[in-house]
């Protein structure tokens, strides 16, 4: 379906694509399919949608997906799509974008809109008044049933909203909760009073909104009225925003136990001093492993200059030695760049390291082999000399391995101790790849081609 999609995309067949996304595709495969499609490509899609199914989509995504999505909008197209998903949601998607980007949009939404978004960003984030939504309906205790379903058909509120209906006083204090389900099958002359449950489980708006969220579950309720400090109705928490809430909960928790969390935020502080400390923060951060790159260099000469009398005996030697030394630095770097990225997101973690290690040793390994074979073939070809192919082979086959080893190694010996990783690891890995690798080289050359050192 992807490729019908695509090819439909790049034939400007839009008629054809529009029948297919409403016609013949169920909102969940439509959903996942989207989601395989660049931003760019989205656009396109989501204008073809149908305005209802388009937000139920875009309110599924991640914030971070409808941040990039946004960007690829015009301005009205942004305003349009912002109004018509759930204030919640509207919340922490502004919460994602940049605060300038907020501020506009903020200012272009109708006022509506924009009321009900400022009552949830004046809430603590972490509270239920955060991620309650302001929709709801209420009625009064001394409405009739038949009153109370005429004002319901008039409103045609959302299937959400239908599944409590609330019933306050003129102030909006919570005095009983009824559902559809009573009022079709009262007496349509019966008052809301006589038939309302006024035993009303609520919470106030500072509540944490795990506690809120357990609440709901402890209850089995479809959704929770939530009261500001003199019991007037602010919101509701929703079964599904709840279930939202309890797997970003179950997430965090995990990521907590594994030590991401706390990783992220150790990274996080790091990257600030970095970007946005001063120069005196920043460069006492970089120059001392930088320091140790120049010691290393000046080390690298000097082995090089203690080999000289090798290089003058066979002075191809040196047309490869830049190769070698580039290969297990690259490799080096590649994997310090893996393991830094893998350690922040949780994909490795510190008490597990071993087993990473000896994976990534084993991927040099492999790369080592099939590069260093095709260097040494091109060697003994061009220089007409198997055994200088030999040499320069195995020689990359060691300085990759080992790039690769000390990629991982070096970012978790500096992670263990505290040390920044992001401005340590390739200085460092660089010194000791240069000096082991030119040892390797020379020990190699001398061995297999017996020259005198």
């Amino acid at each position: 379906m992807t490729e019908r999609i695509t090819t439909l995309l790049e034939e400007h067949k839009l008629t054809q694509l529009k029948e297919l996304l409403n016609e013949e595709l169920a909102f969940q495969e439509l959903s996942e399919l989207l989601e395989q499609f660049p931003p760019t490509e989205q656009v396109v899609l989501f204008r073809l949608l149908e305005k209802d199914t388009a937000l139920e989509i875009f309110e599924l995504m991640e914030p971070a997906q409808q941040k990039d999505l946004l960007a690829a909008f015009t301005d009205a197209e942004v305003i349009e799509l912002f109004s018509g998903i759930d204030p919640s949601d509207q919340v922490r998607l502004l919460g994602e974008l940049p605060a300038k980007v907020a501020k506009e949009l903020l200012r272009s939404i109708p006022q509506d809109v924009r009321e009900s978004a400022a009552i949830l960003m004046g809430f603590r984030p972490g509270t239920v008044g955060r991620v309650m939504s302001p929709h709801y309906l209420r009625l009064r205790r001394d409405d009739t049933v038949g009153q109370a379903l005429e004002k319901i058909r008039a409103l045609k509120p959302d299937r959400e909203v239908l599944l409590d209906i609330w019933v306050t006083d003129q102030h909006r204090i919570l005095e009983g909760v009824v559902t559809l389900r009573d009022l079709v099958l009262a007496d349509p002359d019966a008052k809301i009073g006589e038939i309302m449950d006024d035993d009303v489980v609520f919470v106030t708006a500072d509540t944490d909104r795990e506690e809120a969220v357990n609440i709901l579950k402890k209850f089995d309720l479809v959704s929770l009225p939530v009261v500001d400090s003199e019991n007037r109705l602010l919101g509701v928490l929703e079964h599904d925003r709840a279930l939202d809430i309890m797997q970003e909960e179950a997430t965090a928790d995990l990521l907590e136990k594994g030590g991401v969390i706390a990783l992220q935020k150790r990274e996080e502080s790091l990257s600030q001093r970095l970007v946005h400390g001063s120069i005196r923060q920043a460069l006492a951060v970089r120059l001392p492993f930088l320091f140790i790159t120049m010691l290393g260099g000046l080390l690298a000469g000097l082995i090089i200059s203690r080999f000289e009398h090798a290089l003058s005996q066979v002075l191809a030697l040196t047309f490869f030695l830049p190769i070698v030394m580039d290969m297990g630095g690259n490799v080096g770097t590649q994997s310090t760049t893996i393991f830094t990225r893998s350690l922040v997101l949780g994909h490795i973690r510190p008490n597990k390291f071993l087993g990473a290690l000896l994976k990534e040793i084993s991927r040099g390994i492999t790369i080592g082999a099939i590069v260093g074979s095709l260097t040494g073939i091109v060697a003994s070809v061009w220089q007409g000399n198997a055994q200088l192919g030999l040499v320069v082979g195995l020689a990359i086959l060691c300085t990759v391995t080992l790039g690769s080893t000390l990629g991982f190694l070096i970012p978790w010996l500096l992670f263990k101790l505290r040390l920044d990783q992001a401005a340590g690891a390739a200085p460092i890995l660089t010194t000791l790849k240069d000096i082991t690798g030119l040892l390797i080289y020379f020990y190699l050359a001398a061995f297999i081609l017996g020259l005198a050192l």
